[in-house]
């Protein structure tokens, strides 16, 4: 059974720091591409970050060069270190395996999100 657990998630301030992690079991990395998705109250889920099959890496404009995504494969997590967090990165973060890319639809397995805010 596939199965996908986010942690990490909490309350910071702006410019602060947060590493979520996805501990994924009932499959391995070779199966599957890992993508990080976040949704805002109101708004549609939006993709972060994803690391494929391949391990090419893609983010969301917004992010680059302050979000990171990597991988341990001995551990069979996924990480999305999150650095100079802002307000608007102010989401329920989820995890996701499925083909890759950064469309939720590409992904068939999620998990129950965690909740990151971020205060001014």
């Amino acid at each position: 059974e596939v199965q996908l657990v986010e942690s990490g998630g909490g309350l910071v301030q702006a410019g602060g720091s947060l590493r979520l992690s996805c501990a994924a079991s009932g499959f391995t990395f070779d199966d599957y591409a890992i993508g990080w998705f976040r949704q805002a109250p109101g708004r549609e889920r939006e993709g972060v970050s994803c690391i494929n099959k391949d391990a090419s890496i893609y983010y969301q404009d917004p992010v680059k060069g302050r979000f990171t995504i990597s991988s341990d494969k001995a551990k069979n997590t996924v990480y999305l270190q999150m650095n100079s967090l802002k307000p608007e990165d102010t989401a329920v973060y989820y995890c996701a395996a499925g083909r890759g890319g950064l469309g939720p639809y590409e992904y068939a397995y999620w998990g129950q999100g965690t909740q990151v805010t971020v205060s001014s």
